[in-house]
Parts: structure tokens; sequence; C-alpha cells
């Protein structure tokens, strides 16, 4: 009864790709310069597994041990991108060598917003890149005057729609997005359409709500969760996975509400006899936090996490093995609020896996898809490099 536990911590980077400066990120680091930014946080679980031991500039000041419980390095990500869809897909075993198109510079062709006007029968409001916090802020009264949804996109490849929960129903809001998801295909098949759902009376009092949800495009390969499911294994998806992957390969899903409902339900989830994939996105730390350069509220979180860690292991079974990892980074500290170009952590754990294994630099995030792909017995082919034989006992 083998299982792969794969636990995302959304947009905990661990430091710039070489590439960085083609996307605008020299600089970040997202977990060392929480770090250096906040002296007291402390990740003590996690650095029992030797997370301050993953090989980088600074990154022994998060808390380098001596004998560290697990195996450990850090990922480069392969895919033309930092978004959620490209670093999640990689991790699974798809590799994006095509960029998905970005608006940031004009918004969005005018082609694409008429035919998208026609088809929801209105007009929109906005179109350009912009914090989502902000934009309602400035353009909320006139959405709820008008009705007009709030149309815009950032340095990731996304086309967002906000709207009121009283003027634009969150139903209704969905609906929305599946006809501009429809649109948004061949050319301008952006990664994401996302429903950005907010309440509030005024201009600088509006506030988005738990109701987001991401209409993605279907991975263009075949992931270890499609192979998993093929094979009659139990694919559990926890969070905005199912989005992620546009509900394929999954025979379970559980959305959730936030970080904490996100944990809990892996626990839950983990108690359970079955043999496959528990795929887990904990999506506070980048959509809350790391937009908002919200370095305390980041910081938190990943001391709740962190607290909260000894009871996802004391759920393992014997044959589990356990992958906490990132899709990209978001570094609260720099003047963006945009995704960053950044290496990933990987800590694996297990009590058939080695402990104190140093993995190095992995050249690909989907080592870890092959990785699981053979200890499950999935029999996947990835354009990656199994780290199955260095780890097991």
């Amino acid at each position: 009864m083998k299982r792969a536990i794969i636990i995302v911590l959304d947009s905990v980077g661990i430091g710039e790709l070489p590439d960085a400066a083609d996307f605008g990120d020299v600089g970040s680091n997202t977990l060392v310069n929480i770090k250096k930014a906040r002296p007291q946080t402390e990740l003590k679980h996690m650095c029992a597994l030797g997370l301050g031991n993953i090989q980088g500039e600074d990154i022994a000041l998060l808390g380098r041990v001596d004998s560290p419980g697990g195996a450990f390095c850090k990922m480069a990500e392969k895919s033309i991108g930092k978004d959620t869809t490209t670093g999640h897909w990689e991790m699974a075993g798809v590799i994006t060598e095509k960029p998905f198109p970005t608006y940031t510079e004009n918004g969005f062709p005018k082609e694409v917003m008429e035919a998208f006007e026609t088809a929801i029968g209105t007009k929109t409001l906005g179109n350009y890149a912009a914090s989502g916090t902000e934009i309602i802020n400035v353009l909320g009264e006139e959405h709820v005057r008008t009705g007009y949804p709030i149309i815009y996109t950032s340095a990731d490849s996304v086309f967002q729609i906000a709207a009121h929960e009283e003027v634009i129903s969150v139903p209704k809001l969905y609906e929305i997005c599946e006809i501009a998801r429809k649109i948004l295909t061949g050319e301008h098949g952006v990664a994401r359409v996302i429903a950005r759902p907010f309440i509030g009376e005024k201009n600088g009092a509006f506030t988005r709500t738990k109701n987001r949800k991401d209409f993605s495009l279907e991975p263009t390969g075949t992931t270890i969760l499609d192979l998993a499911k093929e094979k009659g294994m139990n694919v559990t998806a926890v969070g905005k996975i199912e989005d992620i992957f546009e509900h394929r390969g999954m025979t379970r899903t559980d959305h959730t509400t936030n970080n904490n409902d996100g944990i809990e339900k892996t626990i839950q989830y983990a108690k359970e006899e079955f043999e496959g994939i528990l795929f887990t996105n904990l999506v506070d730390t980048d959509m809350i936090y790391g937009h908002r350069n919200d370095v305390e509220g980041y910081a938190g979180a990943l001391e709740y996490f962190d607290a909260k860690l000894p009871e996802i292991m004391a759920e393992m079974k014997e044959d589990d093995i356990l992958f906490i990892t990132a899709d990209h980074g978001c570094d609260p500290t720099t003047p963006s609020t945009d995704h960053s170009r950044e290496y990933v952590p990987l800590l694996v754990y297990g009590r058939k896996v080695r402990p104190g294994v140093d993995l190095g630099v992995r050249k690909t995030f989907a080592d870890l898809g092959q990785t699981v792909s053979d200890y499950l017995g999935l029999g996947a082919a990835f354009n990656a490099e199994s780290f199955l034989k260095d780890i097991l006992l």
C-alpha cells in the first residue's frame, strides 16, 4: 500500500534562478528574505528534516542541523514561467516549453474583449495589469453602479474577473469564467481564468472573499495523477489542485477554505487506508500574504504549517513518502507583488527514506514526478531524473 503525500507550500521559493533577470526577479529569495526581515521566524520541524541544509547562499540562516531527518534539495523550474500552473504541472511530469501568453502592457486585445462582452451580454471595466486588492478599490463602486465585471491581469498568464457577490452572484461569476475559458484558447490560451468575488460597500473598503476559483487549461501531457488513476489507485486532491489540473486524474477532491482547513484535511486523509497519491496545495502563503507583501502574515503561515507538520508525519504509514515543496516564489520583501522566478525547496521524509541525503540541485521539478512514478510503479518516462534509489533505505 505505497503512497506519495505531496504538499505544496504555494510560492515558498528559496532563491533566484539563474535566469531570474529575464523575469525581473533579481534578488528574490522568499524564505531567506523573510528570515532576514523577521529573524524570529522559526521553522524547526522543516529544518529538522534538512531545510536549512539545502545548498545555496544564506539558506543556512533558516536553521542548519547536524543530522537531518530527511532527504533535501532545491529544484529548478525547467518550464518557461513562474506560474502556479507551470509549477504544478512540472512537478507532476509536464514541462511547459512554450510560455503561456501574458498581457501586462496593453491588457487583452480588442478581439478577445469584444468576443467576451458579446458572450456575457455586458460591457466590462478595467482590462489592465493590476493588484487584485487595489483594482477593486479603484473600480469597485463603478462596478456596483453599472454591474459590469472588472477584468484585470498580472505578470502571470491570467484573465481575472472580479465581481461583488451581491451584484454578480458567485455561481453566475463562475459561469462567466467558464465562458472566458472557452474564448481564451489557442494564441490567447492563458494558463488560468480566475474568479475573484469580493464584498464591501465603497472604494477603500472592498475585500476579496474565499470564493475564488481557478479555471485552468488541461495539462498538455500525461501526469502522475493520470497514471495513478488509470492504474486504479486513489488520487486525492486537496485545495486548488483540482482547478490547476482541470479536474483530471483525480478520484476525490476537497477544495478547502484556507491553509488551516487544508492541513486538517491532509491529516484526515492520511489516516485512511489507500494506495496512491495525496496531493495538497496550501495557497494562503501566496494568495493572502505573498501578493500583498505581508511578511508578518507570510511568516506566521509558515510557522503554523511547521507546527502542524509532526501531526502529518504521525499519521504516515510504513510505506508512505512525504514530499514538501513549492511551485514558484512570491517574495513579500521585494517591491513586486507578483510571483518570482525561484528555486523551490524539496524535503522528503518516510520510514523507509534514508535520512541526511543531500539531493543537490535538481534540474527540473519533474524529478519529483519521476520519483513518485518509480515508487508507485506508474511507468512514466518524463524528461527528468528519478532520485528514488538515492533516498530508499
